[in-house]
């Protein structure tokens, strides 16, 4: 494919006639220039890529125009362009008043263009504020700015304002369709369009992005070549979207969404197109407001058709929901789900049934009842050699079938085993707090094992060697299950026999004495079990004074210490030191 020569930066506007969508500002600057009522200061202000400083340069040439001059004359000597956000300190602003008291050699005026003026300093508009209040007849100061909140009151006060507005959709597709008629591209007119909605008003980059398309694709300019090229999804996505939306399909819209993911495009961007193509459905339904909707012919006849089938209720909820999803999704963790769980909510809306509220999603049962039903829907269902699922899924065939009773012979075993289990359901809980709670237990005693009688256990004699050695193993065992705080309350006394069949120790304090009463019935099954006996009992006994030879605090510790060595007192006083 020969390349394309980037030309239409040469169609950039040359007169006030090429000047695309400020037709009142050019007209009332003609009037000035004409009437000679040209003020001194002006004020160029708008957003970036609207003309504010090609229609300074524009102006600067045409003021110093009487007639006489040549053709190939733009007087460039008279022009001074500054750009304030590299040149904004107050030496700068000097050098400028320097150039200002000499007059001009040629022409009638000298232009002093200072590009986004804003970024002047505070210093820097004092200096050039005496000037600006009484320039030399000579000299014509045309400020350019994107931010006029930002200049200070006493320069706006002496320029003559002139405030720029983006250019709309229509004006820009029209210039770039002549350029393309110019330039010999066959160029679909949803293309253009496309192109220039991108520029958001800017005429600037509805050229710099014409160029960049044309010689990516060639002398022919599609909406295909134009959406890949500048990434942005296309309107059949949203069209299908929608459509699935309104026939509640979830299933396929949860697909359509991947797909668009995995072609590159994050959710943030297909959800607030979905939300822009709701409001465009919404400015179809009244005649009125279809000026409003910035699309060509071609695809303003694919929005009618849509909005005829969306209904203005389903419309105003979609908006709301899209919208919300459009807020929220920066601030959320997981971006994907909430986009999801949009557009479940946005298929879940014209959904016939009960009263629903508004999160309300419809449920998986109805896709999968819908993809049961769907092979009965005048279509013959598909042939299954599972004998079975032939006798279960069609149980309403004519007996005069052939080869059915052989086939219902051999499924009946086969299928026999399949039953349902039958589980039963646990009670509901009762409180322990009231009366059902105490029928309940009675019920519960009722159903006990019958209790058995004591005398009816066994009752060995054993000695008191045997039951040391037992409870020996006992505390082993504890010690190998990592409970060794209550292995060592066991093993601080040696147990003792007393009157055949109570076990006595004596331990040394209280808190030892309940740890081993609460683990008591642990080690008193073990005891019975190895000595065969089960009238054994356990009998624990706290001795004062054998408590006190243990020492537990850091103040008994010490007093231990010093009992044994009092030299240990000298050393705490020596140091100054704490127990």
């Amino acid at each position: 494919m020969e390349p394309f020569i980037v030309s239409a930066r040469k169609y950039r506007p040359q007169t006030f006639k090429d000047v695309v969508g400020q037709e009142a500002i050019t007209n009332t600057l003609l009037n000035a220039i004409e009437n000679n009522h040209l003020a001194q200061a002006l004020l160029f202000c708008g957003p970036r890529g609207v003309g504010k400083t090609t229609c300074a340069r524009i102006l600067a040439k045409k003021i110093n125009q009487d007639g006489t001059e040549r053709e190939d004359e733009d007087f460039a000597f008279n022009i001074f362009e500054l750009d304030a956000a590299s040149n904004n300190s107050v030496d700068d602003i000097r050098s400028l008043i320097d150039q200002v008291r000499i007059p001009p050699q040629v022409g009638k005026y000298k232009v002093y263009i200072i590009d986004e003026v804003h970024m002047l300093s505070q210093s820097a508009f004092n200096a050039f504020l005496k000037t600006l209040e009484e320039p030399p007849k000579h000299a014509i100061f045309i400020l350019a700015t994107t931010e006029k909140h930002k200049i200070i009151p006493t320069i706006l006060s002496r320029c003559q304002i002139f405030d720029f507005k983006r250019i709309t959709v229509k004006d820009a597709s029209e210039y770039l369709k002549y350029i393309a008629e110019q330039q010999g591209v066959e160029a679909e007119e949803s293309a253009l369009h496309i192109i220039a909605q991108k520029a958001d008003g800017a005429m600037r980059d509805a050229l710099s992005i014409f160029d960049r398309v044309v010689s990516f694709s060639g002398k022919q300019l599609t909406r295909k070549a134009v959406t890949e090229n500048l990434n942005v999804l296309d309107y059949d996505i949203y069209f299908s979207a929608t459509d699935l939306i309104l026939e509640n399909n979830i299933p396929e819209l949860l697909l359509l969404f991947n797909k668009t993911l995995s072609l590159g495009f994050d959710g943030h961007h297909f959800i607030s197109g979905l939300a822009s193509h709701f409001r465009d459905l919404m400015v179809c339904q009244h005649p009125d407001t279809l000026n409003l909707l910035e699309v060509g012919d071609d695809v303003k006849q694919q929005y009618q058709e849509q909005a005829r089938i969306a209904s203005k209720d389903f419309l105003l909820k979609a908006i709301d929901m899209a919208n919300d999803c459009d807020l929220q999704y920066k601030v959320s963790k997981n971006q994907r789900l909430l986009v999801e769980l949009t557009l479940m909510k946005l298929a879940s809306i014209t959904f016939d049934g009960e009263k629903k509220n508004a999160d309300f999603i419809i449920p998986a049962s109805h896709f999968l009842s819908v993809a049961k039903g769907s092979p009965n829907n005048g279509t013959k269902p598909t042939q299954n050699n599972d004998p079975v699922h032939k006798t279960v899924d069609s149980p309403a065939k004519p007996e005069s079938e052939p080869v059915k009773e052989e086939v219902v012979a051999e499924p009946e075993e086969a299928y026999e085993p399949v039953k349902k289990i039958q589980i039963k359901i646990p009670e509901k809980r009762v409180s322990g707090l009231s009366l059902s709670s105490i029928k309940v237990k009675k019920a519960h005693e009722g159903s006990k094992s019958p209790e058995v009688s004591e005398e009816d256990l066994p009752k060995d004699a054993f000695t008191e060697e045997d039951m040391q050695q037992h409870w020996d193993d006992f505390v082993h065992q504890l010690e190998n299950q990592g409970r060794k705080i209550l292995a060592s309350n066991l093993n601080t006394d040696v147990p003792k026999l007393k009157n055949g069949n109570t076990i006595w120790i004596e331990l040394p304090n209280s808190t030892m004495k309940k740890e081993v009463e609460r683990e008591q019935s642990l080690m008193m099954d073990y005891l019975k079990q190895k000595l065969n006996n089960y009238s054994i009992t356990l009998h624990i006994t706290v001795n004062e004074e054998v408590a006190k030879k243990f020492a537990f605090t850091p103040a008994e510790k010490y007093e231990k210490l010093r009992e044994k060595n009092p030299a240990i007192d000298m050393l705490r006083k020596e140091f100054d030191l704490d127990f």
